[in-house]
């Protein structure tokens, strides 16, 4: 999907997100801030979100002087997440389909987003996320797809998240042992998105398949990935697409194995799904 005015504001107001993030100074921040500004009358609406970030973070890091613009806040988020486990954990001992508690509790993850227009508690997402419904509802579709598949491929998307994709994998491990994982991360740091450095401190290398998608951009950009990235995307069975990012760098896309999990955080991605801010989604492409 291609960027809109609202997105270019949007992406603007990160640059002061990020000056928060890395405590900047008023001078700094004002720097971020207009240099951001400048870019974006030259933002082409023929690109999509995530590609259009991708250059605006890597040019904010350089000011910056840091490499990683969010570290300190992704060993927060994940620490922060961490402390749910042994309650979510719970949840899917005690419930009567781990598949539809476990894919809540991953899509309840994706709260955890720095780039997104509105922004939502997780304490108050899982609290609330087992009793509401998706919007869209896809999982006995994804259920029926799950009993004769061979590999899955799961899109990380936000640090933090990724504790409770790991879950998610893990429940899908039980219920479908015959199946073969792949969690794919980004290439470089991309604001608070989950790359190989988090993954391998959360286990996924010990869990399933863990690839470095090499993609610069806060989604999956297929032409950006490895050449090994698009094999496994184009080959597997299902893929399941975590967020809005990857979302917005998937629609459209050459495959219809597809199955977004997200939460829907802003104007622009409610409008392309017909639904409002706040809802919940398992949709197949």
């Amino acid at each position: 999907m291609f960027i809109t005015q609202n997105c270019v504001e949007c992406i603007v107001n990160q640059s002061l997100k990020v000056a928060s993030a890395i405590d900047a100074d008023e001078k700094l921040k004002e720097k971020l801030y207009l240099h951001v500004k400048s870019l974006s009358s030259e933002f082409s609406f023929l690109k999509s979100p995530p590609v259009i970030a991708s250059d605006v973070y890597k040019d904010m890091s350089i000011i910056a002087n840091k490499e990683d613009l969010y570290d300190d806040v992704k060993k927060l988020s994940t620490i922060k997440a961490k402390s749910f486990l042994p309650f979510l954990k719970k949840k899917i001992d005690s419930c009567t389909d781990k598949l539809l508690t476990a894919t809540k509790i991953a899509v309840a993850g994706n709260v955890i987003d720095l780039a997104a227009e509105v922004e939502f508690d997780l304490d108050e997402e899982l609290n609330k996320v087992f009793d509401t419904p998706f919007s869209y509802n896809d999982i006995e579709k994804l259920r029926v797809k799950l009993k004769n598949a061979r590999s899955v491929v799961v899109l990380g998307d936000n640090v933090g998240e990724h504790i409770f994709d790991h879950l998610f994998i893990e429940v899908l491990k039980e219920l479908y042992p015959e199946i073969n994982y792949t969690y794919m991360v980004r290439g470089t740091p991309i604001i608070n998105d989950v790359t190989m450095k988090e993954a391998k401190e959360c286990g996924f290398d010990k869990l399933c398949n863990l690839v470095d998608s090499g993609v610069n951009t806060p989604g999956f950009e297929y032409s950006r990935a490895t050449d090994e990235a698009k094999k496994l995307f184009d080959e597997a069975d299902i893929v399941i697409s975590k967020g809005m990012g990857n979302y917005e760098c998937l629609t459209p896309s050459h495959v219809d194995t597809i199955f977004f999990l997200l939460k829907v955080k802003c104007s622009v991605v409610a409008n392309s799904l017909d639904k409002e801010i706040g809802d919940i989604i398992c949709y197949n492409l």
